[in-house]
This record gives C-alpha cells, sequence and structure tokens, in this order.
C-alpha cells in the first residue's frame, strides 16, 4: 500500500499543501455559501485512513494540487439534512482536467467551485459537443462512503465521447477523478439515510470553433452536490403522460449515448405536462409511435405477473446503469426479466410499471395518461414489486446489505 507522504511527495513543491506536508491534516477557512448564509462549521482534524485493499487519497494518481486546494477533514456541513431536495447545493471543490484535440487527458487538479471560463465560440456552446454522467455516494453508519458501479460511469462515457468526436479520460482516470471529488468534499455528504451525493461529471469542448467541427481543446469537469429524491412524490407513485407527438430521440441519433442535447429537446414536452400535474412524461418511438422508449431521464419497467419487460437498448434509449443493476436485481429476486420491444398495448395492460435512474432509483407509477384516458396501477401506493427491488438495491447501495455483486466501491 503506498504511504500519503509518498503521494504527496510526488507533486510539485509550490502548492498549498507543501508546506504541511507533515502534518497529518490541514485546515481551510470554508467560503461563505450564497445558498446557507452564514453556514456554522464545525472543525474536527482526523488521521488519514485507507482501504486496507486499496489505497484511496482525496487527489488521485493523475491529478495535482491547484493553490486553491487544502485538505481537511469536518464535521456536516450546517444545513437541514432532513429537508433536502433535488436542487444544487455548492459544494467546496471541483475536479478539473484538460486536452488538446487529438491528446490525451493527463493530469487534473481540485479547485475551488465556482464559474468557469469558456470562449463565446467554445464547441460545447455553439454545437453541443458535450456529455455528461450522474452517479452517487452514500455515507455509511461507520462513516465509510460508498460508490456505486463508477466504472460503469466511465465505459458509458467513453462510449458517448467516441460518438461526439471527443477524447476521453480512461476508466482509471475518471474512478480516480470520481474518488478524488467525493473526499475532497465528504462533508456534504449526507448523513446515513439522510441522502446521496450526486456526483455530475462533465465532458465537454472548450475550444473556440467558429466552423462546424470538432473543438480543438476538451474539458473533464465533475461537480458535486447533496441531495435528497428527485421527484417530490419521493418513493410515491408518480404519474406520467405518454406524448405520442413529440419524441425524445431518432434512430441513427444520439439517443443512446448521454450528450446534453438529449436533454434540452424533452424540456418542451415536460414543462407542458408538469403545468398540468403530471410527474414527467413517457416517450414513445417515432416509427410505429406505438413502442415504448424511455420518461425524460429514466428507464421504464412494465411487470405482468412474474415477467418484468422493458425496452431494449436499441440505439434510442440510454443504457442505464440503475436499469443494467435492476435487471441483475431482478434475476436475483427469481424474477423473469425481457428486454425487447414493448407497446403501449402492454403498458396498459401491466399489473405495476416503474421507472429507475441514479436520480431517481426505483420510483413506482401511479398511473398513465395516454390519448386523453387515465389509468391507475393498484390502489394508488407502491406496487409490491417496485418495493421489493428498491429495497434491494437502495441497501446494497448504502452498504446494508452484503455486495454479492461486487458493485461497491468503499472509500475510508
Amino acid at each position: 500500500m503506498e504511504s500519503s507522504t509518498a503521494l504527496l511527495a510526488s507533486f510539485q513543491p509550490n502548492y498549498l499543501l507543501y508546506p504541511s506536508l507533515r502534518s497529518s491534516s490541514i485546515i481551510f477557512s470554508p467560503p461563505q455559501s450564497h445558498f446557507f448564509s452564514p453556514l456554522k462549521f464545525q472543525l474536527q482534524t482526523k488521521q488519514l485512513s485507507f482501504a486496507s485493499s486499496q489505497f484511496f487519497s482525496p487527489v488521485s494518481r493523475n491529478a495535482t494540487l491547484s493553490d486553491t486546494y487544502s485538505e481537511t477533514f469536518e464535521e456536516l456541513a450546517d444545513i437541514d439534512w432532513d429537508n433536502l431536495g433535488f436542487g444544487l447545493v455548492p459544494a467546496d471543490y471541483m475536479y478539473v482536467m484538460k486536452c488538446g484535440q487529438g491528446g490525451s487527458f493527463s493530469k487534473g487538479e481540485l479547485q475551488r467551485f465556482g464559474n468557469i471560463e469558456l470562449n463565446p465560440s467554445a464547441g460545447v456552446l455553439n454545437y453541443g459537443q458535450g456529455l455528461f454522467e450522474g452517479l452517487k455516494a452514500y455515507r455509511k453508519e461507520d462513516g465509510n462512503i460508498l460508490l456505486f458501479r463508477p466504472e460503469e460511469n466511465a465505459v458509458r462515457m467513453r462510449q458517448g465521447a467516441e460518438r461526439m468526436c471527443m477524447p476521453a479520460p480512461t476508466v482509471e482516470q475518471f474512478v480516480d477523478a470520481v474518488k478524488a471529488t467525493v473526499l475532497a468534499n465528504k462533508r456534504w455528504i449526507p448523513p446515513a439515510g439522510k441522502g446521496s451525493l450526486y456526483i455530475r461529471p462533465l465532458l465537454m469542448g472548450s475550444g473556440a470553433v467558429l466552423g462546424l467541427a470538432p473543438a480543438p481543446e476538451y474539458t473533464f469537469l465533475i461537480y458535486v452536490s447533496p441531495v435528497g429524491n428527485y421527484f417530490k412524490e419521493g418513493i410515491a407513485p408518480i404519474h406520467l403522460f405518454v406524448e405520442h407527438e413529440l419524441h425524445r430521440a431518432t434512430p441513427g441519433g444520439t439517443g443512446g449515448v448521454k450528450t446534453i442535447g438529449n436533454y434540452a429537446a424533452v424540456l418542451k414536452a415536460q414543462s407542458a405536462a408538469k403545468a398540468k400535474g403530471y410527474s414527467d412524461v413517457l416517450y414513445l418511438d417515432c416509427v410505429h409511435k406505438k413502442y415504448l422508449e424511455e420518461v425524460s431521464s429514466c428507464n421504464i419497467f412494465v411487470v405482468k405477473g412474474n415477467v418484468i419487460s422493458t425496452p431494449a437498448i436499441k440505439g434510442t434509449i440510454l443504457p442505464g446503469i440503475t436499469r443494467k443493476s435492476i435487471i441483475d436485481v431482478a434475476h436475483s429476486q427469481g424474477f423473469q426479466v425481457e428486454e425487447r420491444l414493448v407497446s403501449v398495448d402492454e403498458l396498459l395492460a401491466a399489473d405495476e410499471v416503474f421507472v429507475t435512474g441514479t436520480a431517481v432509483v426505483v420510483s413506482p407509477v401511479g398511473s398513465i395518461t395516454y390519448l386523453g384516458k387515465r389509468l391507475s396501477y393498484g390502489e394508488g401506493g407502491v406496487g409490491v414489486v417496485s418495493q421489493q427491488l428498491y429495497s434491494v438495491l437502495t441497501r446494497l447501495q448504502m452498504g446494508l446489505i452484503k455486495d454479492d455483486m461486487d458493485w461497491i466501491v468503499e472509500l475510508s
């Protein structure tokens, strides 16, 4: 196991950490937040702790320390953990790494969270050359931190980058950057059972380009925010409107990768549905207009007896990591899972319906409205299958049951 002293010694000596290499902790004065003012902070120094099987540091081997970074171990930020929603709560640090066109990402750095500077002609602003990911960190009762399948997000970003003509961090660089960012913002991770730390990696064409072409420079950035439930209903059933005129994706397009433009395209239908009291929109395929695709930012599952069906990944549907995990969990619980074309008629005849995603995890569907007709499932409560799968997956993510799937990365 690498020692922390050896790791820190590998950095250039002009960083803020250098004067205190022999110290077990370094304290900084936290910035005032515009969202929570004034904040109260209780500082508590602790010894660095590492997992026995693998070395974890707030700074990865692929990172340097910006002159704004200082290592600190503190009590939790003083915010109302019992009433977290799904909105941005600025944390302390973000991770930034850059590379040129045709090059490779090398060393990134932790910087104070804040605005970034972009040329008005940046590729991401003019041509939408950008991707993002989403994953979560959870705090256990013993204080250790859990990440859920971060390597899957790394692989998906690389697949999306190939489609969008962008270089991407390696899987190792991605995962190391996530670990570094999470540990640098550890005090913003909610107490066990109070929520999670949402982690948002971005990859964008940050270089200036006027004509339509790949950008000459790329930025990989990670920021984080503590979050509660995505839907205001929480685990309570949500209500979906089936959209049959507007479409999220087309065959041969970018619906199967997590590019930024996919999400702006759903805002019109989503806003109209929410204005009418619906939770979100379920989209149909654009060719036959009768097969289910996905909700604005979630995959959908239909339950009939012991069979759980979900639309197959065929280029227009995002290969969700929670989707993939739920399929494996469902198999382990004795369900038959089918990935195939699922018609809207099957949706109408289902025993139960639920959606999955990083933000929502598993959310039961209480009703769907299609062509002016509303259909409710069950008696308006949480379906048995939805509850079962939600319980197994969330208990696994939070470290409450044994991880037989080898999905969890634990940081201490």
